[in-house]
This record gives structure tokens, sequence and C-alpha cells, in this order.
């Protein structure tokens, strides 16, 4: 049996942005994990999971004995990830075998609702780590992730990887996405293998950055669920109407996710606070250019209660619900700051930073 599990992510700043090629962003991983176990099957294969209900999803190959086929599931991003891998075996010459996946995860709560953690992320990249030890492929991390993306983009074409990013490489790390459009469309034309030396890969960045020393990580969970994707996607939808603005908006992120990373990188635990400051007011003119609403009034209680305690807080990812992070220094009361959460419903998540894997490339 092969056991393999990834972490789930929070975005710290530049979400939104970091859908473009090449616009920055930071994340970190934190220490919730989506399991993967991983057993020789022998002429079909089986995926449990809570989400599939109590009978396994059943997949089998295509023609030729290449793809991973099944019924009424083609979006999902499990099987998307066993597809890629699926193909890339094929074209490195080796012999197919069915193996069934049992996959757990933390990411959720006792009634089944997302954390908002990432957990498609977490899926994909636990599901590639554990065929590539089963195939014996010995893929670099960075082969790994650009692998998790590409399975990605199949299923959610305008995905930044980011989430990606942080669950295959740990810790912090700074993240710029490549041309997806682009590696979509090689995907078709030149094969796993091929893509994954396109120079569409070209704008893709991973940097490890350092934790700030003097500021602790709070996570507050607002209790209500977001789609991602639907929201990006209406970020997205209008941007024709008033590129100017959206062009203003992508170089104020930019900026600031640069002056988090430089701040970073010296441990100045203020203009690291400024940084997260700015970062929620960037978010805040993505949602007025937009009309979505990104910060909720749960995440909106959160992040002010932050400020008046001296700290810095923001939606993380999307907005929309799901989680607000708060970065807060040694003078910051951490029982009035939870007591507010409380009287918004608001639930503290224990989290901490999933220490980093491997080197970032």
């Amino acid at each position: 049996m092969i056991t393999t599990r990834a972490p789930g992510k929070l975005f710290l700043a530049g979400e939104y942005a970091v859908v473009e090629p090449g616009e920055p962003a930071v994340l970190i991983a934190v220490d919730r994990y989506l399991s993967v176990e991983l057993t020789e099957g022998s002429d079909v294969g089986r995926i449990r999971s809570s989400e599939y209900g109590n009978a396994p999803l059943e997949w089998t190959r295509g023609d030729g004995g290449v793809g991973v086929v099944v019924e009424h599931r083609s979006s999902d991003y499990v099987l998307s990830a066993l597809d890629v891998v699926d193909r890339l075996r094929d074209e490195l010459g080796i012999a197919p075998r069915y193996f069934d996946l049992a996959i757990s995860s933390e990411l959720d709560d006792a009634q089944g609702r997302k954390f908002g953690l990432g957990s498609s992320a977490a899926v994909t990249v636990a599901v590639i780590a554990a065929l590539n030890e089963f195939y014996r492929l010995s893929l670099s991390r960075t082969e790994r992730f650009k692998l998790a993306l590409l399975a990605t983009i199949r299923v959610s074409p305008k995905a930044s990887g980011g989430d990606l990013a942080a669950c295959t490489f740990g810790g912090w790390v700074g993240y710029s996405a490549p041309d997806r459009s682009t590696l979509r469309a090689e995907l078709v034309s030149s094969g796993v293998a091929g893509t994954l030396r396109s120079e569409a890969w070209e704008s893709y960045r991973t940097t490890r950055l350092a934790p700030p020393s003097e500021l602790e990580l709070l996570v507050g969970w607002t209790g209500s669920p977001a789609s991602t994707e639907r929201l990006v996607d209406g970020v997205r939808h209008g941007r024709e109407d008033w590129s100017d603005s959206y062009e203003q908006i992508l170089g104020a992120s930019r900026r600031t996710v640069e002056a988090l990373e430089q701040a970073l990188q010296v441990d100045d635990s203020p203009a690291v606070l400024e940084c997260l400051r700015t970062a929620r007011r960037v978010l805040q003119d993505f949602g007025r250019l937009s009309g979505i609403v990104i910060e909720t009034p749960a995440l909106r209680a959160l992040c002010d209660a932050a400020e008046r305690s001296g700290a810095a807080g923001k939606p993380s990812g999307a907005g929309g619900g799901d989680c607000g992070i708060v970065l807060a220094p040694a003078a910051t009361s951490r029982r009035d700051l939870l007591a507010d959460w409380e009287a918004h419903d608001i639930r503290r998540l224990e989290l901490h930073v999933h220490p980093p894997e491997g080197a970032a490339a």
C-alpha cells in the first residue's frame, strides 16, 4: 500500500490577480491534510471517498488501454489527475496497472462543509504523488506540481495553480502562474511529456519565503463555503468593460505582493502587517469594480477586529465566505480578538504552517 498526503493552503496576498500569467501571489501551506491510500487492483480501478457516497467510483481505461474512463464524473480533479499521469505513463512506455484509491480529508468539518483550504488542490497533489511512487516515475517535486496543474486546468481552465504550489512545496511561497491557455492547447498537440517542456512555463515561479518571526498566524472560518471558480469568473467576466481600472488594480496587487515578499525576506514585521492591510484594500477594490461580494459581513468583522487590536487581517482566497487570516504581533490581545470573532459566529481554526518540503523552483 502507498500512502501520500498533501496539506491545505491559504492565500496571503495576490488573489484574483494571480490568475493572470506572471502576476505574483503569496501563499502558505497549513497543517490540515488530505490523504490518499493506493493499493494495486486487477481489471478495474476504484476510488473511495466520502464525497462519492457509500459506493466506490469505478474507472477503466479507454481505447488502446490509455486514458481514464468513468461515467458522470469526467470533471473530477481526481480523475483528471489519473488521466494525465496515465497518458504520461503511456508516453514513457510503462505498462498499465489497475489500482484502488481511498481518500480521506481533514479539510472539511463533520458535516462535510469545506473550510476553503484547497481540497481540490490537495487531492490532486496527493494522487499524483501516489502515482509517481506506484509507477516509479522519479518525478521531481516541480514536475509533480506541473502535472497537478495540467490535470487541474483540464477541469478548471482559469485556475492559477497557486494552491497547488502551496500544497506541493509547503511553507510560505511566492508564486506566479504560467500561460495555462497555451498549456491546455499543447496538451492536445504535444502530449503530457511535451507539455512539461513547453515554453508556456516561462512566467511560472515558485519562491521559498521566510515566515515572519514576530507574528502569529490566526485563521477564522465564517462557516459559509464559497465557490472560488464562480467568484474568479465573476471578476474576469466584465474586465473588458473596465480594462483601465482592472490594470490599475493588477498593478496595485503586484506592488503589494512584491513589497510583502521583500518585507518577509528581511523579517520586517511592521511592513508585513502594512502589506497585509493593503492587500485587503486591493481585494475590496476588486469587489467594488466587479460588483461581487468578496468581503462578507463576517469577513469584514474578522478583519476589522484584527485592525482594532493592532494586527492585520483579510479574506483568504476569493472571499465570499470561507476563511479570513490574521497576522498578530505579540502585543495583540488574543482574548479580545477571539471574543469578537465568537460574537460574529466566526470559528477559529487551529492551524499552523506546514513545513517547507523540497526546493521551490
